[in-house]
């Protein structure tokens, strides 16, 4: 297919589906993890038939006869999971607008507050929204935004995606001559308001936005890169009290955080985050998590974009972090310590959420 991304983001979204659904599923065999994703979905929500004869009418009828709230009852019931953690941007209008309509959320869903201008140095997004929100634009008036939003979403911690060239200290330099930096933004900013309203603060770090603008419609031109840890490291360093939960999208960075780990109490590692969210890289990650941290981490997180994705991502991972659990265990039992059934069952737990709750908790 010759086409090029101005062409294909032109067209309406139901033309986009048909050309991914003719080229990536009918012409070729749809191979990779996500593809076999959609394929896991499809048969799941019982539409193998539909599967079976490449009849995408066919699912789009299926889906335009769901009601929204079974709809969502279903996929939570289908994926096995309690609950989800949402991350709502206090600086989308979009998004902000949808919270001050005052609807409420299914009980499925829990809010963490994304921060990214705070940790990328954005003075400029950060001030247009105190603007609006009639706050001064200091940096007091922005710990007043965050906690304003942060107590009317009722987040469970702050959240951020860290630029790919975040840094953290005194080489840090602002964004644009008269802003303060990104480490004076999380000092006075982020660490009080997560400080004094008892919330950890969850990072995202590794991830190159806008690798290729051409793909940015549809999110996709986002890209990896090896992140520094030592910011990391020295906001654990400096800030015992305050809960860092962490995932880094870079296969190279995981043997190095699993270290980080193991020496601050305050920190906790999650996930298998997006391009890392593959069996090959889930199973090799939580090999080496296992061997180096006991059950003292999170294996996987939703790491879902549509709430679809739910289903094959938590049926895939458990086949692929499966046989490292069973593999750690018999080794165990080799070694001479009597496993029993109970044992199990609370450690998968833990994996699967329990230590995430327990560092929440304490």
């Amino acid at each position: 297919m010759s086409i090029s991304y101005e062409e294909f983001f032109a067209k309406p979204k139901a033309e986009q589906a048909d050309l991914v659904w003719e080229h990536l599923f009918v012409k070729r065999l749809p191979v990779s993890e996500a593809q076999i994703g959609v394929v896991t979905v499809l048969h799941a929500l019982g539409l193998a038939d539909f599967v079976t004869k490449r009849d995408l009418a066919g699912i789009r009828a299926w889906f335009a006869q769901q009601d929204m709230e079974e709809y969502v009852e279903k996929v939570f019931q289908l994926a096995k999971v309690k609950y989800v953690v949402m991350t709502n941007i206090p600086f989308v209008k979009q998004e902000t607008e949808k919270w001050l309509q005052g609807k409420g959320t299914s009980k499925r869903f829990k809010s963490a507050l994304r921060i990214d201008p705070v940790l990328s140095g954005d003075w400029g997004t950060i001030t247009a929204c105190l603007k609006e929100a009639n706050l001064p634009e200091t940096l007091e008036g922005a710990r007043e935004f965050l906690k304003t939003w942060a107590k009317r979403i009722e987040a469970i911690y702050l959240m951020a995606s860290t630029p790919a060239d975040f840094q953290y200290g005194p080489h840090d330099c602002p964004r644009q001559p008269g802003w303060p930096t990104a480490t004076t933004l999380i000092d006075e900013v982020m660490v009080p308001v997560a400080r004094e309203l008892g919330l950890p603060q969850a990072l995202k770090l590794g991830a190159m936005r806008g690798m290729n603008p051409a793909l940015n419609p549809c999110g996709g031109g986002d890209g990896v890169v090896v992140a520094d840890v030592a910011p990391l490291r020295a906001l654990c360093q400096k800030n015992p009290d305050i809960k860092f939960l962490a995932t880094f999208l870079s296969r190279v960075n995981q043997h190095e955080v699993c270290v980080l780990t193991q020496k601050f109490r305050n920190l906790h590692i999650y996930g298998c985050w997006w391009y890392c969210n593959n069996p090959s890289m889930i199973d090799e990650i939580t090999r080496m998590r296992i061997e180096m941290l006991g059950t003292a981490f999170t294996a996987q997180h939703s790491d879902a974009r549509i709430l679809d994705q739910l289903i094959y991502k938590w049926a895939h991972s458990r086949k692929a972090i499966a046989p490292v659990l069973v593999e750690q265990f018999q080794k165990l039992c080799r070694a001479g310590w009597v496993v029993t059934k109970e044992e199990v069952e609370r450690d998968i737990w833990r994996l699967m959420g329990g230590s995430y709750e327990d560092f929440l908790a304490k």
